[in-house]
């Protein structure tokens, strides 16, 4: 890996996030998150209240890359063959043709994902884990890159299937979307107020990029001491008093993974323990449990993991700076 590789990675993720940010307005830092996740092979859960542009924020990026993408509304009847598809009989070769569904896709956009059955949820997340569907014995390999974003409102229960937490495992980030300031939804009334942005977005980058862009995030170094950080701070979740289940090995390789594509970002080619922290949040948060007893005490998540990271001692960045 060279300088040049990370200059270039740089200016093409900014073009990205920039991209995004023209209908996506005032939430840089949720829009990187995004695209961090797509670059780190991983998948998205956007979960906030109805109407700060979950779904939005899906479209643009999808619509940012030039690249195939598909949109699944997840309801109560949706079948598992509407997503990874069906073989149907074509009478004029006389044999079984196999039609694809809606994964088969690079982006592929879940909206409220927690409508669906647990059936139909399974043959998604397995499509994630695996990035292949089989049918009838044949199995197919999904496009690359490949990126599921999940939405789903927090708030509505009623008629919802809730994601178990090993199901919730599968996605390497949770990211909430939150209210504009109000100088910037002053800003929304006048940029969306007669036409959407969205409808003038025109890609910005294409596939070779997204896959030559991975190639490059995962050659940026790790130090072993920004490694042990990483599981310091992992297994520390696990001991924490208020919680219940701690975040998973899973949950460390992701965030090594995210990290890297965020110090690339930044135009280094190697991680600090700033990348690790910035990352823990959207990275940890759904992958833990509290305790009865702190649920009642009006603990939250993202509090566990803030302690855990305060205490645990920072690696000097002597060791992080050399091994770029």
């Amino acid at each position: 890996m060279s300088d040049t590789d990370i200059d270039w990675f740089a200016a093409r993720f900014d073009d990205l996030a920039s991209n995004v940010e023209h209908v996506i307005q005032g939430k840089r830092d949720v829009v990187s998150l995004m695209a961090f996740c797509l670059l780190a092979e991983g998948h998205a859960i956007v979960e906030d209240v109805p109407g700060v542009g979950k779904t939005l924020l899906a479209k643009s990026l999808a619509r940012s890359i030039d690249c195939g993408f598909s949109r699944i509304q997840f309801t109560p009847d949706l079948l598992p063959s509407d997503v990874t598809g069906v073989s149907v009989w074509n009478r004029h070769r006389a044999e079984f043709e196999f039609k694809p569904g809606a994964i088969f896709a690079n982006i592929v956009i879940g909206d409220e994902i927690n409508r669906a059955s647990p059936k139909t949820q399974a043959a998604m997340l397995e499509a994630m884990e695996e990035r292949q569907v089989t049918n009838d014995g044949v199995t197919r390999q999904l496009d690359t890159p490949f990126m599921v974003i999940a939405t789903q409102n927090p708030l509505e229960h009623e008629g919802t299937y809730p994601l178990p937490e090993a199901q919730l495992d599968r996605f390497m980030m949770r990211i909430e979307v939150g209210y504009p300031s109000h100088g910037t939804a002053v800003e929304i009334l006048d940029t969306h107020g007669v036409r959407s942005t969205f409808l003038d977005l025109e890609p910005v980058i294409s596939v070779g990029d997204v896959t030559k862009m991975i190639e490059v995030a995962r050659t940026v170094e790790v130090a072993p001491t920004v490694k042990h950080y990483i599981v310091d701070l992992v297994e520390g979740t696990r001991t924490h008093p208020e919680i219940l289940l701690g975040a998973s090995p899973r949950s460390a390789l992701f965030l090594q993974r995210v990290a890297r594509v965020r110090a690339a970002a930044a135009g280094r080619g190697y991680v600090i323990p700033d990348d690790v922290k910035v990352l823990a949040v959207p990275v940890l948060g759904h992958r833990m449990a509290l305790r009865p007893e702190a649920v009642i005490r009006g603990s939250r998540v993202v509090d566990v993991v803030e302690s855990t990271l305060g205490h645990l001692q920072v690696p000097g960045t002597t060791g992080s700076t050399s091994a770029g």
